[in-house]
């Protein structure tokens, strides 16, 4: 573990889910991570490896991190170069290359989903812990339809709203399925107040809320703005836990014209540490459908 502490929910650390629900981002992670430890096993250089399938260094290190797509013959090549022969391990990692080829549901949406984003929504999929801390509004992951199209309108003034409104609650999904993954969100409290959307779509979303705190694999707790202001000035984070213990976690920091995804081991531990501070600082989860309710009143 890495300074996690205790995800949301039963599991202690998310890595019970099989591969079923695996989206194409976090299939070529994991291809890439095995494709590096049988490089470095072999003590192969990244520039000499990429000679096998007349690739740079650089490209070799954006395929062992999973950010560019692989083809079926350079895998096969690479797999002959680290002294892999057998054919049930070699199948092994080449059905998971033609596992990424596939498109993932969220083709459907291409019209609306910048191509930073696009690579979030494969690694949510695959996720079986789900980590945030917001500022500004309510997870997207636990916005009514209503509050989601005000939030999206405050973004956008095209004519591709309800698109957009569309794919947040598809996103969502991933909640009804069998063993959903563990959300656990921490929210500045001037977020849950903002009433957005005006006051019959923001008590919607403070009932919403209250409701989906019972759930055994939502946690939320409230944290005091002047507090978030201290403890998390980088604005809103998100960390993404995934089931299979080879695939590092990785750490979504959106802004206005860019996303960053962080999978470094010294980045992921500062965030987590700074996840973790946010949630000391927070009010304790016990409480958090009585705040929910006394804003509810207030508003």
């Amino acid at each position: 573990m890495k300074g996690t502490g205790r995800p949301a929910g039963g599991r202690q650390d998310g890595r019970s889910r099989g591969s079923s629900q695996r989206g194409p981002t976090a299939i070529r992670m994991l291809v890439g991570v095995q494709l590096r430890r049988l490089r470095e096993a072999c003590e192969i250089s990244r520039a000499d490896a990429g000679k096998a399938i007349d690739a740079s260094a650089s490209k070799m290190g954006h395929l062992e991190r999973g950010r560019s797509g692989f083809k079926q013959r350079d895998v096969a090549a690479l797999l002959t170069l680290y002294g892999v022969h057998d054919e049930v391990d070699r199948e092994a990692v080449l059905a998971l290359v033609k596992q990424d080829s596939m498109p993932g549901w969220w083709a459907d949406y291409s019209d609306v989903v910048p191509g930073r984003f696009e690579p979030f929504l494969g690694l949510e999929l695959a996720a079986s812990v789900i980590r945030c801390y917001e500022v500004e509004f309510v997870p997207g992951l636990l916005q009514t339809r209503g509050y989601a199209e005000a939030v999206i309108r405050l973004a956008n003034t095209d004519d591709q709203i309800e698109r957009r409104v569309h794919l947040r609650m598809r996103r969502q999904r991933i909640f009804d399925r069998p063993d959903p993954p563990l959300l656990w969100a921490v929210l500045d409290e001037a977020a849950l107040r903002r009433p957005v959307g005006g006051r019959t779509t923001h008590r919607a979303q403070l009932r919403h809320l209250i409701e989906a705190v019972e759930l055994p694999h939502i946690t939320v707790q409230v944290i005091s703005s002047h507090v978030a202001e201290d403890v998390a000035a980088s604005g809103s984070i998100t960390i993404l836990r995934f089931p299979e213990e080879q695939l590092p976690d990785v750490v979504y920091l959106e802004h206005l014209t860019r996303a960053l995804y962080l999978d470094k081991p010294t980045d992921v531990e500062h965030y987590w540490d700074v996840m973790n501070h946010v949630a000391v600082q927070a009010e304790p989860v016990a409480v958090t459908r009585e705040i929910l309710h006394r804003i509810l009143e207030d508003s």
